[in-house]
């Protein structure tokens, strides 16, 4: 990308496109958008090491956040879009370069915060990628770094369902391990923890389907489905509405209603006139 327009960006309103990108999980977007928002960051760098070694006044730039957090976004952005396509190996590297950010010059008290904050990403993101690309021998260690750091249980048990699914895996022991973690999911309010939380209910009733625990699975379905109306992410709705489909023969009369409702209300949501369902 040329100087003159990288000059012009500002990299939190591409922090901003990235957000955006992620929630409508279009990866080919989000690793787009990574690599401006490093290329932005990586010219802004740059000059502040070329005014610094001719001894002139460093240019301000305005940003929210120390210089070192947009480029480990940048890099974890586009791991996560790796990974979310199964290329394990691609997700991995970009992790190794978040993991160590130390090489900045200049690097204060808040700066050193960051690099350690993205040293733990890249440590818990690496156990995920190992994991999800076969070395399940791992998840005995995850298990017990999840146990240590309670706020990553959400993603860590997404991760060992995904795991179970692909490596026709028993997890029941782990899950009954959290139990009491699970059952705070539901309070949680932020995207972040939604996104999260959608995505467990719905590799959670793909799990239990292939148990044979199909009335779980449809529960489970459905609240997936609600989740995904209430973060307004109409691909997955879409996906849950198939999944319910499938299981549509388990599911109780009152379960029929809740999913008509549901659909229901999508058509009075687009101002479309209500037809029985």
């Amino acid at each position: 990308m040329r100087t003159s327009i990288l000059k012009s960006l500002k990299p939190d309103i591409i922090v901003e496109m990235l957000e955006m990108a992620v929630a409508f999980e279009n990866w080919k977007k989000v690793m787009e958008t990574a690599d401006i928002l490093y290329q932005c960051v990586q010219r802004i760098y740059e000059e502040r090491q070329y005014y610094k070694a001719m001894k002139l006044p460093i240019p301000h730039v305005n940003l929210e956040r120390p210089l070192v957090y947009y480029f480990g976004l940048s890099h974890l952005m586009c791991g996560m879009a790796h990974q979310n396509q199964g290329a394990y190996e691609q997700a991995r590297e970009c992790i190794y370069k978040y993991a160590e950010l130390g090489w900045m010059e200049d690097l204060e008290e808040e700066d050193n915060q960051v690099v350690e904050e993205f040293r733990f990403l890249a440590k818990t993101n690496l156990y995920a990628v190992d994991i999800l690309s076969g070395n399940i021998e791992l998840i005995e260690e995850y298990v017990a770094f999840l146990q240590d750091n309670l706020e990553e249980i959400l993603p860590g048990l997404n991760t060992i369902l995904q795991a179970a699914l692909m490596y026709h895996l028993d997890v029941a022991d782990i899950l009954h391990t959290f139990a009491e973690q699970i059952d705070e999911f539901e309070s949680y309010e932020d995207a972040e923890n939604i996104s999260y939380y959608y995505s467990y209910c719905y590799h959670l009733a793909l799990y239990y389907r292939r148990f044979g625990r199909l009335q779980d699975a449809v529960r489970l379905a459905l609240q997936a489905m609600q989740l995904a109306d209430q973060s307004g992410n109409d691909r997955n709705f879409k996906t849950c509405t198939a999944l319910f489909e499938s299981l549509r023969e388990s599911a109780t009369a009152g379960q029929i209603s809740q999913y008509r409702e549901m659909l229901t209300q999508c058509l009075d949501d687009y101002g479309t006139e209500s037809i029985p369902l």
